[in-house]
């Protein structure tokens, strides 16, 4: 965890089966985790779909490499964007509602 507990974002280039983003925001001891097929945008306000999949450890934050053929999200990942991030309000509680508003710091 980064110094005086702040909470990790991550933003990886996933070159998979197809091309996408994947966007972590630690909560606890995890990067919740979404893929995000088109990509971030160059447009302010511009939304994105952004699909949840598995939770990873904050031992994947700074990964880059190439994960194997035959193996499950085989492709090169890259370190696309990193910072902290700042939640408006329990982190937990609007991530359950469906709405969870934060700033990115990076």
């Amino acid at each position: 965890m980064p110094e005086g507990g702040a909470l990790l974002y991550r933003v990886q280039k996933h070159a998979a089966r197809r091309l996408h983003y994947d966007f972590r925001l630690q909560l606890g001891d995890v990067l919740k985790s979404w893929a995000v097929t088109r990509g971030p945008s160059l447009v302010a306000g511009e939304r994105r779909l952004a699909v949840a999949v598995e939770d990873h450890g904050l031992d994947y934050a700074d990964y880059e490499g190439v994960i194997a053929p035959g193996s499950y999200g085989a492709g090169v990942v890259l370190l696309w964007d990193r910072g902290t991030w700042e939640p408006d309000g329990d982190p937990a509680t609007a991530l359950a509602s469906g709405s969870l508003a934060f700033i990115l710091h990076g």
